[in-house]
């Protein structure tokens, strides 16, 4: 699974972003945030999982979740580069517009 299929779900960004908050949480933590089934929440964890963007470490009878540094890393390099692809475009078009003013 990629980051952005795994991304593509509100109610997995929305785990990505408490793990961001709060640090390790346990599967039951997680869950209780929610209105869907623990079940479900534990399908979300996996496709996390899966995409690398969290870890989970076992701990007893608990499951604790937390953010993946190197796979969140993989993300903001991609978010990185298409930001400065845009900038580029954004000043050429700054430029154009300039020169036209300038007419």
């Amino acid at each position: 699974m990629d980051v952005f299929t795994a991304l593509a779900a509100p109610a997995r960004r929305e785990i990505i972003d408490m793990l961001a908050h709060k640090g390790p949480l346990s599967a039951s933590e997680i869950s209780q945030k929610f209105d869907s089934s623990p079940p479900a929440i534990s399908q979300h964890l996996k496709i996390l999982r899966e995409a690398k963007l969290v870890t989970m470490e076992k701990l007893g009878q608990q499951r604790i979740y937390q953010i993946d540094p190197a796979g969140m890393g993989e993300f903001e390099q991609w978010s990185q580069r298409m930001t400065q692809l845009w900038n580029k475009r954004f000043d050429a078009l700054e430029k154009l517009l300039q020169t036209e003013k300038e007419r």
